[in-house]
């Protein structure tokens, strides 16, 4: 070895704070409001590879809503998005608390995230199948599924669709395009482009979404989705929602030197952009634009949504032992709820008092659900999915071993 040279070294990413530290993300290049263009659905990507290192954003400080990107949703449209957001807000609060009370196992909460499940939602249209993750619940709520439909599936009772055999908030419903949530990580990505593979040989017009998370991007089907999207020119939307944090471990470690997530699309030739997941109308945009090129037969789009889970990872995570407390507050792209009440109060139809009142509203709307949900059953009482399930649903024509073993559980 060269002595000039020194022994080789490694490097390890870390995080800009740590517990004890003063988060501050001056550093953070945030576009202004409005000044990101939108490209026509048939530009070639190669004249707009600069959209995967800025980030699209709608709504400015004033919660005026500026630019190319503006304009697709009416005042209804955008109203029924906040109460939706607000919805699924009061129902994660609930459910957090159910389950420190025992009543169901686990829980993984989508606070700081709602607008971009929420406003994604309203850019497809009926037959289309999103491929989730845990956290797009906003999916489920602006498709207008039942919330005692979810709840049930959270407690595992005897109203859960699933049966009893998901974790909680592994929700699936073919009618309302979601997808069953599987907690291998990335599966569903590979499964999202090979549905619209499949959508497109057989001539139909539907199409496909893909859900990822930042520290997923790291697993091999990922890369192996991206490959097949990008050489047959699948109809499907790549989703990768960069929330900051996998777990413990800062999107950092999973996103290595490409400076974007977004970027890691160029590579296969896909057109990608990122956007601010925290601005509802820009996400719907973005959403409408990707989900139009994938109709018009013009291939994948890979869009890499800002944004910061505020919450812990779920309710087995301590957040607080590997992040300031404050980070949250500090983050600069603000709360998504209070960023869409601003712009209706600006525009007038909306006001303070009209929030409080949509506050009540929804909050009893989810009351109401939850306690008949809890009527059926909780992990505590009531009732439950029979074991007769274990052997159901696997089988077209069930085997004889399995048979047996139903007839001497007694079921």
């Amino acid at each position: 070895m060269n002595e000039a040279e020194g022994p080789l070294s490694l490097t390890v990413p870390e995080p800009e704070f740590r517990p004890g530290d003063k988060p501050d993300f001056s550093w953070v290049a945030v576009d202004k409001a409005g000044a990101v263009r939108r490209p026509a659905y048939d530009e070639d990507p190669r004249d707009f590879r600069d959209l995967a290192f800025s980030i699209i954003r709608v709504l400015n400080r004033d919660g005026e809503a500026v630019g190319p990107w503006a304009g697709l949703l009416s005042d209804d449209e955008l109203k029924k998005g906040l109460m939706d957001m607000m919805t699924l807000r009061a129902y994660d609060a609930r459910m957090m608390t159910a389950q420190r009370q025992g009543k169901c196992s686990f829980y993984m909460q989508n606070l700081g995230e709602e607008a971009i499940g929420c406003a994604f939602g309203r850019a497809l249209e009926p037959g289309d199948m999103n491929f989730p993750t845990y956290r797009q619940a906003g999916l489920l709520i602006a498709a207008d599924y039942p919330l005692t439909s979810m709840m049930n599936q959270v407690y595992s009772n005897d109203g859960d669709s699933a049966r009893g055999r998901q974790l909680p908030v592994f929700y699936s419903s073919k009618e309302h395009g979601f997808f069953s949530v599987s907690g291998n990580l990335a599966t569903q990505y590979v499964q999202a482009v090979g549905w619209a593979m499949a959508s497109a040989i057989s001539g139909d017009s539907r199409i496909a979404a893909g859900w990822i998370g930042d520290g997923s991007t790291a697993e091999s089907d990922f890369h192996a989705a991206l490959v097949f999207a990008s050489t047959y020119k699948a109809p499907v939307v790549l989703n990768v929602v960069n929330n900051q944090w996998a777990i413990s471990t800062f999107q950092g470690i999973a996103r290595g030197g490409s400076g974007t997530l977004a970027a890691r699309g160029h590579g296969f030739g896909i057109p990608s952009l990122r956007v601010d997941g925290n601005d509802f109308i820009a996400v719907h945009a973005v959403a409408k634009w990707a989900v139009e090129r994938a109709r018009r037969n013009l291939g994948p789009t890979l869009v890499e949504y800002v944004t910061y889970r505020a919450g812990g990872h779920s309710t087995s995570d301590d957040p607080s032992a590997y992040r300031p407390r404050e980070e949250s507050a500090a983050w600069p792209l603000g709360d998504p709820v209070l960023r869409l009440k601003a712009h209706l109060i600006a525009k007038g139809v909306w006001s303070e008092e009209r929030h409080v009142q949509a506050e009540a509203e929804v909050l009893d709307a989810v009351i109401a659900a939850q306690k008949e949900s809890e009527a059926i059953g909780t992990l505590q009482s009531g009732r439950l999915p029979s074991q007769r399930d274990l052997f159901e649903d696997v089988f077209e024509t069930m085997p004889p071993h399995l048979l047996r073993q139903r007839h001497q559980s007694g079921y």
